[in-house]
């Protein structure tokens, strides 16, 4: 029987009513012992890291999930983090760049209601995240969630409410559990490396813009004093509008004299960006040979800038790191 750390983080899963609302209130102990089923799959072994409303999850807590599994791999066959639903994809991301090439499952999983709740779905989600973290098939960071395995750069949240809260965009699940059983829809652990790649450093002074129809461009020159990158969600795909003036144009130019990196992604959930279809965003593509995110979700490009921020500040190196492919994030 294989053995499994979970790792609990707070989140709707291990909440209780308070008089301020739900609150992370149920420990790591706890959650399992809610859970008896739990042992016919797995032995476990659990911690307690944090317990947090995943609102209040950042860039430093997801380094220390990163630095506690790098530090007890040897001893687990594979590892659950029970996060809260809000900031998950941004953890999965995350991880996907610390921790690479794991041939052990690191598998996020939460609830949309609390394991507190009669109705909830916390209790078949720690199932399943309990039954695909012991196959032998499985490896690498994912997200399981309402019976989908969707890969850990792959996921976002689309549902407030809803038990089926995330989807995989614009790349396949990689499994579906079904009454227990495994459907893998990609089985590809043969191409996974003998030994994981760790890394422990982010660098978060990333701002991500979103821009609105009339937005004042003067936004930029907030962002050159203040940030070492930023991701522009763009209009389409990959819109940068000049108002009969290039006064966008101008300050992203120093921004790049700066030194600010500069990656253009979609405010669209689907299909990915191409900025040199239309003028509006080839012109100022090709004038500052601008990154772009193609077809990375948002969370994916915020958590792999901060990673490749945090390793280079050369301009070609920063550009080698953020677009050769890591964990399915880019096709």
């Amino acid at each position: 029987m294989k053995k499994i750390m979970i790792i609990a983080t707070g989140g709707t899963i291990a909440s209780k009513p308070t008089e301020n609302g739900l609150a992370p209130e149920i420990n790591s102990a706890e959650l399992v012992a809610a859970v008896p089923e739990l042992s016919a799959y797995c032995g476990i072994d659990t911690a307690q890291l944090f317990s947090l409303d995943s609102t209040n999850m950042n860039y430093s807590h997801w380094l220390e999930i990163a630095r506690f599994i790098r530090d007890n791999y040897a001893r687990y066959d594979g590892f659950i983090v029970a996060h809260g639903t809000d900031t998950m994809a941004y953890a999965a991301a995350t991880l996907s760049y610390l921790v690479q090439q794991s041939r052990k499952p690191i598998v996020f999983t939460g609830a949309q209601k609390s394991i507190y709740e009669k109705d909830t779905d916390a209790r078949m989600n720690l199932i399943n995240a309990a039954i695909f973290a012991s196959d032998e098939r499985a490896w690498g960071v994912c997200l399981v969630f309402d019976g989908k395995v969707i890969a850990g750069t792959r996921a976002r949240k689309m549902r407030t409410k809803s038990f089926n809260a995330f989807s995989s965009i614009d790349y396949p699940e990689i499994a579906v559990i079904r009454s227990g059983t495994i459907h893998y829809y990609i089985d590809d652990k043969a191409l996974c490396a003998p030994e994981p790649s760790f890394y422990d450093r982010l660098n978060p002074n990333v701002f991500v813009l979103k821009l609105m129809p009339g937005m004042k461009a003067g936004i930029f020159d907030y962002i050159a004093d203040n940030y070492e990158a930023v991701i522009i969600e763009s209009f389409g795909m990959g819109g940068i509008p000049f108002y009969d003036s290039e006064e966008f144009s101008d300050k992203i130019e120093k921004l790049v004299e700066r030194g600010v990196k500069v990656i253009v992604t979609t405010q669209v959930p689907h299909e990915g960006s191409d900025m040199e279809v239309y003028s509006v965003g080839f012109r100022v593509k090709k004038k500052y040979e601008l990154l772009e995110a193609y077809d990375m979700t948002s969370e994916t490009v915020v958590a792999k800038t901060m990673w490749a921020l945090a390793y280079s500040s050369d301009e070609r190196e920063f550009r080698k790191l953020f677009t050769e492919p890591v964990a399915k994030d880019i096709i």
